[in-house]
């Protein structure tokens, strides 16, 4: 295959991605309102506390909900990231080193910026 093909892939790829996120995002977002809604409405109707516990989980799922959202609108911001460089000619080249990044990592990892060298490095200056 081509380097003209094989960014055109990589381009479908990304794009079919980031539609899948997107629903994804926005159900959650819905999910989440509607979480939020639906409590407001039975604390208008009760007269009695919650139980600690159930405030707790409550809580505990609306966290997990939201780190899940901010892990999708970031995989999204790299994908969009990733079709930009498509645009302008710099997809495939580590953002590091300035390398071309191996098509095998851009196969697993279509809006991979780093090459594996690069990418290990950063990994170990973020831990």
């Amino acid at each position: 295959m081509d380097d003209a093909e094989f960014i055109e892939r990589a381009r479908q790829r990304l794009e079919e991605e980031r539609d899948r996120l997107t629903r994804l995002h926005e159900g959650i977002a819905e999910e989440t309102s509607d979480d939020e809604s639906e409590r407001t409405e039975l604390q208008e109707l009760t007269q009695i506390d919650q139980h600690p516990a159930d405030v707790a989980t409550e809580l505990f799922e609306r966290e997990k909900d939201l780190s899940i959202a901010d892990g999708f609108a970031s995989e999204l911001e790299d994908i969009e990231l990733a079709l930009a460089r498509i645009d302008d000619g710099t997809y495939g080249t580590c953002e590091a080193c300035h390398q071309p990044i191996a098509r095998d990592r851009l196969e697993a990892i279509p809006h991979a910026r780093l090459c594996v060298e690069d990418q290990a490095k950063a990994e170990r200056t973020t831990t």
